[in-house]
């Protein structure tokens, strides 16, 4: 067991540490982006500080406050607190560890630092445990203040060089816009297209001209506004949030102040940027992805395939030398996407009003529209209210929210059989019971750890959801209720929600009718999630000052980065201790429930002795399950998905399996996903440690500090990591099996819950002794011819 702790007793000296630290670091390099914004970080060297280092980091962290934060200091000020670890298996990740901390009181006097630095090491105590043996590369605070900047002295070269942004930013070189409208036939409808290079007579830099492009699109959408004269015009992308948008909303906030911009950004997912001027609404741009999940190939093949195909283009090739001899089939590809995606929008529209009168415009997400279809059309309120549960039912219910099973049990396998569960999510909606009315808190039930979902042996206390727990005690396990909410057992609310759109899936199938089919499909299995939704989120508004500084004293506050003049990018979130403002129709219950009874309706098949893999609801097995769990068109019935004549299953979501047809299938998740190949499994499997460096490009990765997107390259350990979930066995040095690990997690709690699991302990304790005696007496009673 590894303790942490900070206090200076059982440290070592500050001297020592003092010394460590600076044998650590390999550069410190400070950053002046804006006025009211100081940026520092410590790079180190190998070996790497490791994250339990709390000491260590915790006066890392105070000194380059000290050093480039406290003498510049004016007005409020608050920093975060933002590491770059290198993971075991290799991968570089990058994030902040919570919300701001502040460095002065609300009158703009400084905090004590004795106080600031045990708020910083709270703040790192958090990852010392979930990131136990992983390497820091680099330590960076951001601080952040609602005065100016007072005088420092002027950086070295060195630290000008730092302050730089990478050369790899892209810049948009062309957009399209196609006008639809319901009803109407847009197969020869004129695509607008605006292109960068078009202008390079009398605009010399590049930049100029990509900004020229994105004004020229937005006066077409203005003039269509006007001539239309609609209530407001929505504009769609595919891959808006993690594209597209960004680049439309750092353009709306540096070039266009006099309209009022409300973005909507949700845990740096941009779903929506709302266009004002004065409190009109003059159109909105949205991301189709969250109301249409999918590749936009995949989309268009359901609901419009009379439109043709997705087209393609070679991005590596596309370089500014060359933007001019490739513009026909640059503007050609952008032109179909563009079709396309107008296709697919129309049809979705055109089915949702036909089927239940609701615009899918009025909608942002797909969830949010399947939870309106259910409440116009299938909620019975009277007979089944759905409790929305309050801040502390919430807190205690979300702890219990798992999601789906994934485990390898078997690395390698031949001849089997992988199978897929028709809708599991829905059809346990429909055939399982539910947590139903107000709860009632119990507190005293008895007696009648990291982030990963473990099905572990040992000691454990956790948040469970009562059907789990009950089927738990049915295979052996010893459970005590402890305390919880109480809900009435009733059956289930989604029954004629989820019959009604499967058997009109089916007929739609039967018919020929794929896109009415699919649109079934993905609404059936997209209510459960939503009552799932998170109440707290990262929110990101653009602001002009006043904003920026009244949000920068909010406890919730995260970060913030100037845009352009009295133009601010702050980040924080949604809800905090004072005020409990949750999504409307947010349940959690029913989402635990939901996960809950879908894991006790796959365990029998999981955990069969033929078993070799399960995600979700799927599993992979040895052996033929019998022809009465199987079927293609019955809800919660097994398919059979594929026949594998041999397969690799290395770890959760890492598998390679080739079909008795010959086809190869193959998953991968992690950075290097696209450089894992068929003989990587088979390497991987004969030594499971094995690890090799590649590089990875990320060709677009976001920088929501600055709005910008660009080209990253790093080098990542690629490999696998065992012993996160299960423990390996091996046969004379070959991996041939797993089990389960191993856990005792009782920190949590009281005194009286640890006075009962000391009790158990002894009752189970005699209960083995008992039951050795029993078989003695069992064993010489045969001896003697007794029965």
């Amino acid at each position: 067991m590894r303790a942490y702790t900070t206090d200076s007793a059982n440290t070592a000296s500050i001297g020592l540490l003092l010394n460590r630290l600076y044998q650590k670091i390999e550069r410190t390099t400070p950053q002046d982006p804006h006025p009211g914004l100081i940026i520092a970080t410590h790079h180190f060297k190998k070996p790497y500080p490791l994250v339990h280092e709390i000491d260590l980091l915790s006066l890392a962290t105070l000194g380059l406050l000290i050093q480039f934060a406290y003498p510049s200091l004016s007005g409020y000020a608050k920093f975060t607190i933002s590491l770059t670890m290198m993971r075991s298996y290799g991968e570089e990740i990058s994030f902040t560890t919570g919300p701001a901390i502040p460095l002065t009181y609300q009158d703009c006097e400084f905090i004590p630092k004795n106080e600031v630095y045990a708020q910083i090491s709270r703040s790192l105590m958090k990852y010392a445990e979930i990131y136990d043996e992983d390497n820091l590369v680099r330590l960076m605070i951001r601080v952040y203040m609602d005065g100016k900047k007072m005088y420092r002295p002027s950086l070295s070269s060195e630290e000008r060089d730092s302050t730089l942004y990478s050369i790899n930013e892209h810049k948009p070189y062309a957009v399209g816009l196609l006008l639809v409208r319901p009803g109407k036939e847009i197969k020869n409808q004129l695509i607008d297209t605006y292109f960068s290079e078009d202008h390079s007579l009398i605009l010399d830099s590049f930049e100029e001209r990509s900004t020229k492009v994105l004004f020229d699109f937005l006066k077409r959408i203005l003039a269509i506004f006007r001539k239309e004269k609609s209530a407001f015009t929505t504009i769609y992308f595919h891959n808006f949030s993690r594209f597209d948008g960004i680049f439309l909303l750092k353009h709306l906030a540096c070039h266009h102040k006099s309209y009022k911009l409300k973005p909507l950004v949700r845990n740096h997912r941009l779903y929506e940027i709302a266009v004002y001027s004065g409190k009109n609404k003059f159109f909105c741009f949205r991301d189709s992805l969250n109301l249409l999940p999918g590749k936009l190939s995949d989309l268009a093949k359901n609901l419009c395939p009379d439109l043709g195909q997705k087209g393609s283009i070679p991005y590596d090739e596309v370089k500014l030398s060359n933007l001019v001899s490739m513009k026909k089939s640059l503007l050609d590809y952008m032109k179909q996407d563009i079709l396309l995606l107008g296709g697919i929008m129309q049809k979705a529209q055109e089915i949702s009003w036909k089927l239940y009168n609701v615009d899918i415009e009025s909608k942002i997400t797909l969830a949010s529209l399947a939870l309106s279809i259910y409440r116009l059309k299938y909620y019975d309120s009277k007979n089944w209210p759905i409790h929305i549960p309050n801040k502390n039912e919430d807190s205690f219910i979300r702890r219990g929210y798992y999601g789906g099973h994934t485990d390898t049990y078997k690395p390698y396998g031949e001849d089997l059989y992988y199978y897929d569960v028709n809708s599991l999510y829905p059809f346990v909606m429909k055939e399982f019971p539910m947590p139903g009315g107000d709860p009632v808190w119990h507190g005293n039930l008895y007696p009648d750890k990291n982030k990963t979902l473990l099905f572990p042996t040992g000691e454990f206390v956790g948040v469970y959801y009562s059907e789990e727990l009950k089927y738990a005690k049915s295979l052996g396990y010893t459970v005590i209720p402890i305390s919880g909410y109480l809900y009435k057992r009733m059956e289930s609310p989604f029954k004629h929600f989820v019959s009604t759109l499967f058997e009109s899936r089916l007929e739609a199938r039967k018919e020929g009718n794929d896109a009415l089919a699919f649109v079934y499909k993905i609404l059936m299995n997209s209510l459960y999630g939503r009552f799932g939704i998170h109440p707290k989120s990262t929110v990101t508004d653009v602001c002009d000052e006043n904003r920026f500084k009244h949000l920068i004293r909010k406890s919730e506050f995260i970060s913030c980065d100037m845009l352009s003049e009295n133009n601010y990018i702050v980040s924080y979130h949604s809800t905090d201790s004072d005020y409990w403002n949750p999504p409307k129709n947010s349940a959690v219950q029913l989402a635990a429930a939901i996960t809950a009874s879908a894991r006790i309706y796959m365990f029998p098949y999981i955990s069969r002795e033929d078993s070799y893999y399960t995600d979700t609801d799927s599993v992979v097995l040895g052996q033929p399950l019998p022809e009465e769990v199987l079927s293609s068109s019955v809800l919660g019935k097994f398919k059979l998905e594929d026949r594998i004549m041999k397969g690799y299953f290395l770890v959760p979501k890492s598998y390679y399996y080739i079909t008795i047809d010959g086809k190869g299938v193959l998953k991968y998740k992690g950075p290097a996903k696209n450089q894992v190949y068929p003989e990587w499994f088979e390497a991987q499997y004969t030594d499971p440690d094995r690890t090799e460096k590649v590089q990875v490009s990320s060709n677009f990765k976001v920088d929501w500090h600055s709005l910008n997107i660009r080209k990253k390259d790093t080098l990542v350990k690629l490999g696998i990591k065992l012993r996160s979930k299960r423990m390996p066995v091996y046969h004379s040095d070959l991996w041939v099996d797993t089990e389960p690990i191993e856990v005792t997690y009782l920190s949590c709690l009281n005194n009286v819950g640890k006075l009962l699991i000391q009790s158990l302990r002894n009752e189970v304790k005699q209960l083995k002794i008992e039951n050795h005696i029993l078989k003695e007496k069992l064993e010489k009673d045969k001896k003697r011819g007794r029965t």
